[in-house]
């Protein structure tokens, strides 16, 4: 029984890596057309949503979101979640219908055909560096002034398979309190039973997503990042121990 269920999530693992190429290649010169131009990063975002939701629909994840509060159309938000899987950029992606910008890994640039619309397309970090993580803010800041929105893993790092939620870095909520945008807490329920960074674990299931109440930055400075990231984390933190995520 064992050895079949290492086969069976062997060839999930690599319907996984298929699901991600097709569309790419199918949408290869549409998304083409559509980062010849900062401007035009709207139609990108659409069409990496259809993307997103043809892996996800083919993973055989059954998606279920739930809404506190309604996104403005016309506003700019930071989004930030918990990170435990590598489907969480899908998600994201169907969870949230205001065009967006991933601040992200670098060394995710590395990866084959995605990683040559993820460089393009994402504000890139390498964590190492003081000076990587200070043009972070500038081209977040770019991004925020075209009318964009921008979301934020705050773990920084996945956490260990034991580990239900790590500290969070402060970027997120001292880019937000700069900006006095507000910050939407996103919990995401089900992601590490469903498909982890584990190679041999995971299937077809639930996805669970909650979207909380905003926090609002308005009239806050760089003093209150402790309180209001300690906040963010608080609300994920108890919605994950609710939803009885492992």
């Amino acid at each position: 029984m064992i050895v079949f269920k290492y086969i069976f999530w062997l060839l999930y693992r690599i319907w996984f890596y298929i699901l991600v190429a097709v569309p790419i290649l199918v949408l290869f010169p549409l998304l083409l057309i559509s980062i010849l131009k900062e401007s035009w990063y709207p139609y990108f975002f659409k069409l990496a949503r259809i993307w997103a939701r043809f892996i996800l629909l083919g993973m055989g994840f059954i998606i279920k979101i739930e809404r506190e509060q309604t996104l403005s159309k016309t506003a700019s938000y930071m989004f930030v979640a918990n990170h435990t899987s590598m489907a969480d950029i899908m998600l994201m992606l169907v969870t949230v219908n205001n065009p967006f910008v991933f601040v992200g890994k670098a060394e995710l640039a590395k990866i084959p055909l995605f990683g040559f619309f993820y460089k393009r397309t994402c504000i890139l970090v390498d964590r190492n560096s003081a000076k990587s993580r200070q043009a972070v803010f500038l081209r977040a800041q770019r991004r925020l002034k075209q009318g964009l929105s921008i979301c934020i893993f705050p773990e920084g790092l996945v956490p260990k398979e034991d580990i239900l939620l790590t500290e969070f870095k402060d970027g997120a909520f001292r880019l937000a309190i700069n900006h006095q945008i507000p910050i939407v807490p996103i919990t995401f329920g089900d992601n590490k039973a469903r498909f982890s960074y584990t190679f041999f674990s995971g299937g077809p299931g639930k996805m669970r997503v909650k979207t909380h109440e905003f926090i609002e930055t308005k009239g806050l400075k760089t003093v209150d990042t402790a309180a209001i990231n300690t906040k963010a984390g608080r609300v994920i933190y108890n919605q994950l121990k609710a939803f009885g995520s492992r």
